[in-house]
This record gives C-alpha cells, sequence and structure tokens, in this order.
C-alpha cells in the first residue's frame, strides 16, 4: 500500500519563509499506529526522498489525538524568492506520495 492510498490528508505548506511542513493524517488508528511503532517515518527517509540533509529536518511529530505525523524541514531557498518554484510550498508532499507502506 501507498501511503498516498492509507492517508487521508497529504498535504504541505510553508511554516514561515524558511521552512515546509508536511501534514498526513489517517482515518485508521491501526495504518497509523504501525507506521508510528515500525519507525518507516524517520529523519533518514525524509533526507532521502527531499535530498536534503538531515541536519535539515527540525521536526517530525507523530501525534496520536489526530492520528497524523507533521514534518518540518528548511527550505532549499526562502519562499518566493529567486529559484523558488512552490511559493506556497503546497506541492512538497508529492515525494511522500509513492512511499510503499510495507505493513
Amino acid at each position: 500500500m501507498k501511503l498516498y492510498d492509507a492517508a487521508t490528508v497529504l498535504r504541505s505548506k510553508n511554516s514561515g519563509p524558511f521552512e515546509i511542513t508536511v501534514d498526513v493524517l489517517f482515518t485508521e488508528p491501526s495504518v497509523y499506529y504501525k507506521i508510528k511503532e515500525h519507525g518507516l517515518i524517520n529523519k533518514s527517509l525524509i533526507a532521502r526522498l527531499y535530498n536534503i540533509k538531515e541536519d535539515h529536518i527540525m521536526h517530525i511529530v507523530f501525534f496520536d489525538q489526530a492520528l497524523g505525523f507533521k514534518i518540518t524541514f528548511a527550505r532549499k531557498v526562502s519562499s518566493g524568492t529567486f529559484l523558488d518554484r512552490d511559493v506556497y510550498g503546497a506541492q512538497q508532499h508529492a515525494p511522500l506520495m509513492e512511499l510503499e507502506l510495507n505493513l
């Protein structure tokens, strides 16, 4: 199963001009808890998917009450500046979409 198929919400947005936040929410508790407990989402994976250094990842936070997790990482260029191709950060969830979940 791909993350895109498992998640109810998979979105990204600016977290200020220098950071991107990706939100992933689930309706099925068993899927959420398997992802969390197996450590499937980690800095190593995010660094590889986004082609960034692990130290550019600020947070990976799981919220049990919302059945979701949030990833925040540094943008390569600040929002709205030269070479920025996604001023709102709304297309940055794409690298996670095809992530295969072997649950």
